[in-house]
């Protein structure tokens, strides 16, 4: 089942990708990060409160926060940087290079994690960094 939720948030991140890169062709893909953060904050909060979830908020952990605020800032320039790289170029390009955080997600669950990597994922993770290199190679 955990699949098809994969399969959903990569097609709504193509739709955010070309939604985006017509956004930011007349405003500073700042003020673009800041409208699309804004939308977001209010889709998921209203999802947390319809749901009932916020009633679980007093019970996070002092070190389950913390890196929930440092998942945060990593999203935060993350986006920041993505929407800049929209601006200024392809999106046929910047996109696939920002799925270069596939393999590098890899890499980082293996150190930090202790997540086994298989061959198949070690090949799938050359072949996103090999795909990278293509495109940014000039």
């Amino acid at each position: 089942m955990w699949w098809i939720y994969a399969l959903l948030s990569a097609l709504f991140a193509a739709l955010t990708a070309i939604f985006a890169k017509v956004g930011v062709s007349d405003i500073p893909s700042n003020l673009a990060t800041g409208i699309r953060t804004l939308v977001i904050l209010v889709l998921v909060w209203s999802i947390v409160f319809f749901r009932g979830e916020w009633k679980m908020a007093g019970g996070l952990s002092r070190h389950g926060l913390l890196f929930l605020i440092l998942s945060g800032l990593a999203t935060g320039m993350s986006w920041l940087f993505y929407f800049k790289a929209l601006q200024v170029g392809k999106v046929s390009q910047v996109a696939p290079v920002d799925k270069l955080s596939v393999a590098l997600t890899i890499i980082l669950a293996a150190v930090f994690l202790q997540e086994s990597i298989t061959w198949k994922t070690a090949l799938g993770a050359g072949l996103i960094i090999c795909g990278t290199l293509v495109l940014i190679w000039k």
